[in-house]
């Protein structure tokens, strides 16, 4: 029997599974043939597949009612998208069809909020929560907006300094500012640091509501926030520092009478691998669970609960594909497919982070498999990806190096960040251009519409950015 690729797959994981499967032979990507794409197209090119950013947002809001109900939990459940995870147009305007809530950044995410509203693709009832450092600029436009009638802003403060510098551009008006406060959280063991530096000390956040929040007539506490960046997982580390900020809202919410929601932060994992095993159902169940508990303990309102979720929105939309441009043996046991375009440039977190994705060839099953590097084309030796953390290679098809039709891979879900790191439409190194951007939609009928959002860039893109024109 030939040790196909299907063969190992089929025999390693669950497959076919959401969204991957094989038509007469070749991957399709939620039903979509890339053969198709890449014969109308031609490669690299970088995919979104709309509709599955409107299927996580329904997916997680169904979860957490069904958790409300089971409960009979008292607070509201609201649903936000980061936009720092990915800016495109598309991909918010995807997202907004969902009637989601929305989290900033930085500065140029106000103007950004202002666009949408002029393309009146949201309204001023909208809640915007104002995360990130808040630089006067930042703050000025964030009351902008609020002068604009943007009434459901909500300034989360990541340090002290920021009340001070926010209560000065609002001193001597009647303007009434919502907040909210972030907790800084311990990191797990194996972090270079202890905690974050992100947030206020938990012990201090309870006298700097009292001293100086307590009495300011234009700021209003609305918001405890909490973020754990390795993600809402089912660790002893996670309900720690989940238990240590919903103790802490009790504390401050027997201070607070406006305070009224609790916000989770991110970190919804996406699948980066065919044996991805994750229970969305239990870790909403249990969220749920605790909050209402915990209130009922202390005897106080349950609250609104808030989630910031960016990768889990878009990350499983994107794709990128790749042509396998040469075989190279470098010694009697390594392989190397060289693809035509550079891994760096990207999908940077591969190589900045080890970030993994999923790596499926898109023809060619049907051949006995081995094993293989992945190298770009740039001339940097971190241009690479395997499997693992210990250089252990891949596997993929083998194939003659006279066959006449190339080698096709895609690296799945590739949605989130990767743009914004790579800084898209920018320089790149090496001068590798940037792929062509492909978007793939569905109508309310059911049908399925593809385009290019913009074409491969050019030299004159490119020179006239490193000022030669």
């Amino acid at each position: 029997m030939k040790n196909t690729y299907f063969n190992l797959i089929n025999q390693t994981y669950q497959f076919p599974q959401e969204g991957f499967n094989l038509k007469e032979g070749q991957l399709t990507f939620h039903g979509i043939s890339i053969k198709h794409l890449i014969d109308k197209y031609g490669t690299p090119f970088r995919l979104f597949y709309l509709p599955e950013i409107r299927a996580k947002i329904k997916r997680a809001r169904t979860l957490f009612q069904k958790a409300i109900d089971k409960y009979q939990y008292k607070g509201k459940y609201h649903y936000c998208y980061c936009t720092k995870c990915n800016h495109f147009s598309h991909i918010i305007s995807s997202a907004l069809k969902e009637n989601v809530h929305l989290e900033t950044s930085s500065s140029f995410d106000i103007d950004l909020i202002i666009n949408l509203y002029k393309e009146q693709k949201i309204n001023k009832e909208i809640v915007i929560i104002n995360n990130g450092y808040k630089t006067e600029e930042y703050l000025k436009k964030i009351i902008a907006l609020y002068d604009d009638g943007f009434k459901n802003i909500l300034v989360v403060l990541d340090n002290k300094p920021e009340l001070k510098r926010l209560s000065k551009l609002l001193k001597g008006t009647n303007k009434k500012i919502k907040i909210g406060l972030r907790m800084a959280i311990n990191e797990e063991p194996q972090s270079s640091y202890h905690t974050s530096r992100m947030g206020i000390r938990h012990t201090e956040i309870v006298d700097f509501y009292n001293n100086e929040i307590k009495n300011n007539v234009n700021i209003s506490l609305k918001m405890l926030h909490f973020f754990v960046d390795s993600g809402i997982k089912d660790s002893m580390y996670y309900w720690g520092e989940f238990q240590k900020a919903l103790k802490l809202y009790a504390e401050l919410k027997k201070q607070s009478d406006s305070l009224n929601a609790f916000n989770l932060g991110g970190g919804f994992p996406i699948r980066n691998n065919l044996g991805f095993d994750y229970d969305y159902n239990y870790m909403i169940d249990e969220i749920v669970k605790n909050i209402k508990e915990g209130c009922d303990n202390e005897n106080i309102q349950h609250p609104d609960i808030f989630t910031e979720f960016g990768k889990y929105t878009v990350g499983e939309s994107g794709a990128i594909i790749f042509e396998v441009l040469e075989q190279k043996k470098q010694n009697d046991t390594e392989c190397w497919y060289l693809i035509n375009n550079s891994l760096m440039n990207t999908i940077p977190d591969a190589w900045s982070i080890h970030e993994k994705f999923i790596l499926l060839p898109i023809n060619k099953w049907e051949n006995e498999y081995k094993r293989v590097n992945i190298g770009g084309i740039s001339c940097d030796h971190s241009d690479y990806y395997n499997s693992e953390d210990f250089n252990q290679e891949v596997h993929l098809p083998h194939f003659p190096e006279d066959d006449k039709e190339p080698l096709y891979l895609g690296f799945f879900h590739t949605g989130a960040y990767q743009d914004s790191l790579s800084g898209y439409g920018g320089i790149k190194h090496c001068l590798i251009p940037a792929p062509k951007h492909i978007i793939i939609d569905k109508d309310d009928n059911g049908n399925y519409t593809d385009y290019v959002y913009r074409n491969e860039q050019s030299v004159e893109e490119m020179f006239n950015l490193l000022g030669y024109n």
